[in-house]
C-alpha cells in the first residue's frame, strides 16, 4: 500500500517513525506541507518524496493520511475522494459540519473511496460504537488539560468551555478532536466541557455513556507529544494501528 501524507508536523513525524523502519507493506511515499521544509525534512527520514504540488501525490497513491487541520480537510478532501483515493484524517472535527459531512460522504460513495477516522486519544470507542443504536440516552465528555497544552498562562484551574461538541471543535479546534470522535461514533452532538488545570501534566478525558445497555465510564490519562503539547501521543498511537490493520487477516474489535 503506497501511502502520502499531508502536514508533516508533530503526528506524522511519529507515524512515520514507527512506520517506515517496519517490514510492513505500507510504502509512506509522498509528503505535503504548505511548510516544504517540513515536507522535505520527513521525506528525507523516510526515503520518499516531497512534493509542492497535490497531483504528483494523488496520481500515484492508494491513500491518503491527513495529519493538517480541519481547514486542510475541507479545502482538500473532495479533491482525494473525487480520484476514488482513501484517506486516514486525523482532524476529525472538521466533521462535526453537518453541511460538509454529508457533501464528502456523497463525493466518497459516489467514487468507491473510504474515510477511515481512527479512535485519536480516547478508549472505549468501540463500546460507545456498539450501543449506538440501542437507546443511547446520554454521552459526555470531560477534557482536563495543562495551561500549556490550551497555549494558556494561568495558575488556577478553570472551566474554558461547557456545552455541546460542534461548538467545542470551533472554539478549539486543534485540541478537542475527541469530541467530534465521540459524537460521530454514536451519532449525537455530546456534552462537553473543557477545563484547563495546571496541576496536571497530562491530557485527561473522561467518558460517560448511558443507556439501556446500562453504563460505562473510562478515563483516558494521555502524555502529550512533546513536540506538540496539544496533541496526544495516543492520537498518533490510534492512526499506526489503523494504518497496519489494513493488512491484518484477523481483526479483534470494531
Amino acid at each position: 500500500m503506497k501511502v502520502g501524507i499531508i502536514g508533516c508536523g508533530a503526528i506524522a513525524n511519529i507515524i512515520a517513525s514507527r512506520i517506515v523502519p517496519e517490514d510492513n507493506g505500507i510504502d509512506i511515499k509522498y509528503f505535503f506541507d504548505k511548510d516544504i521544509e517540513r515536507a522535505e525534512n520527513l521525506a528525507s527520514f523516510a526515503g520518499g518524496v516531497a512534493v509542492l504540488d497535490l497531483d504528483k501525490m494523488l496520481n500515484d497513491v492508494d491513500l491518503v493520511l491527513e495529519c493538517a487541520s480541519p481547514s486542510s480537510v475541507k479545502l482538500l478532501a473532495p479533491k482525494i475522494l473525487e480520484k476514488g483515493i482513501d484517506m486516514i484524517v486525523m482532524s476529525i472535527g472538521a466533521f462535526m459540519d453537518k453541511e460538509f459531512y454529508t457533501k464528502i460522504h456523497d463525493i466518497a460513495k459516489e467514487n468507491n473511496a473510504h474515510i477511515h477516522l481512527p479512535s485519536g486519544a480516547v478508549v472505549g470507542l468501540d463500546g460507545i460504537k456498539a450501543v449506538a443504536d440501542f437507546n443511547l440516552e446520554e454521552v459526555s465528555l470531560t477534557t482536563r488539560k495543562s495551561p500549556k497544552s490550551l497555549g494558556r498562562d494561568m495558575d488556577v484551574e478553570e472551566v474554558l468551555f461547557e456545552g455541546k461538541a460542534s461548538e467545542a471543535v470551533k472554539e478549539f479546534p486543534l485540541n478537542i478532536n475527541v469530541a467530534a470522535t465521540i459524537s460521530l461514533a454514536c451519532n449525537q452532538d455530546i456534552n462537553v466541557k473543557i477545563i484547563v488545570d495546571p496541576k496536571v501534566d497530562r491530557n485527561v478525558h473522561e467518558i460517560t455513556a448511558k443507556g439501556d445497555f446500562g453504563e460505562f465510564k473510562t478515563i483516558t490519562m494521555n502524555y502529550p507529544c512533546s513536540a506538540n503539547p496539544k496533541t496526544s501521543m495516543l492520537a498518533a498511537i490510534s492512526a499506526i494501528k489503523l494504518l497496519k490493520s489494513f493488512n491484518e487477516t484477523i481483526s479483534v474489535g470494531l
